[in-house]
């Protein structure tokens, strides 16, 4: 993955969470490509790159994605569930980042195989730590804007 464009794909349906992701993730130059979508179905299209993601030039998979739970259509834990069982996607890391601190979900999260769990609001130089930690070492020598 080295020198290659960092993509991540927020899966959020709070516009307001969104946009607040999307701008520290700007300003901390962490991404270089990031796909929203707004609900679990939407998620799970794009992974598996079918519908209107079916175009893998335009909607690549991305390198990491960031997961809230609470979402529509399909919800963020059966997301997970499909993710870390799919021989496909398997490898994709998966950041629960979430409003809830509920022992309940931390847990199902994690036992979903979820590789971090974070709570909302989110300190992003904690996060840009978070990323080295999950193999994203290169984000220390490459960063590029948007």
């Amino acid at each position: 993955m080295n020198g290659e464009p960092l993509r991540i794909l927020l899966v959020e349906d709070n516009a307001d969470h969104a946009e607040l992701v999307k701008r520290n993730l700007a300003d901390s130059q962490v991404a270089n490509r990031l796909f929203h979508v707004e609900d679990g179905e939407a998620a799970l299209d794009f992974l598996y790159q079918r519908g209107a993601f079916a175009d893998p030039a335009q909607f690549p998979r991305p390198h990491l994605m960031l997961l809230d739970l609470r979402l529509p259509r399909v919800d963020g834990l059966e997301v997970l569930k499909e993710v870390k069982s799919s021989p496909a996607l398997l490898s994709l890391p998966v950041v629960v980042l979430t409003t809830s601190e509920a022992e309940r979900d931390v847990a199902r999260a994690y036992a979903y195989h979820a590789n971090s769990y974070l709570t909302k609001p989110v300190d992003f130089g904690q996060f840009a730590a978070l990323l080295k930690d999950l193999g994203f070492y290169w984000l220390a020598w490459n960063r590029r804007p948007w």
